[in-house]
């Protein structure tokens, strides 16, 4: 059974606890910047995983020395979730411990 989408109000209460996330049209998105390449390549494999096991995949953008994300769910029409607010809940929750800025 599809996630039901969240209401405007829902997301953006949502989002007050996620540094750097905002919505963007009809997806949550965020961007990271890093000292380096490796370090931003190393900040993608801890998302990946996550993403694998939460079964839940974000878009994902690596360049240089940044990371972009952003994620709506498919199967709610493209709409915002708690399954997405939980993913950026995760990713947050990480970016500290690889030494991320906000972009």
């Amino acid at each position: 059974m599809p996630a039901a989408p969240l209401s405007r109000q829902e997301i953006e209460d949502g989002l007050g606890d996620l540094p750097g996330w905002s919505l963007e049209g009809d997806r949550i998105a965020c961007a990271y910047r890093f000292r380096d390449h490796i370090a931003a390549a190393a900040f993608v494999q801890h998302v990946v995983a996550i993403q694998n096991e939460l079964n839940h995949h974000s878009d994902l953008t690596l360049g240089y020395n940044t990371v972009s994300l952003s994620v709506n769910t498919h199967d709610a029409g493209g709409a915002v979730t708690g399954n997405d607010l939980e993913l950026a809940g995760r990713v947050a929750a990480i970016a500290p411990g690889h030494g991320v800025r906000q972009r």
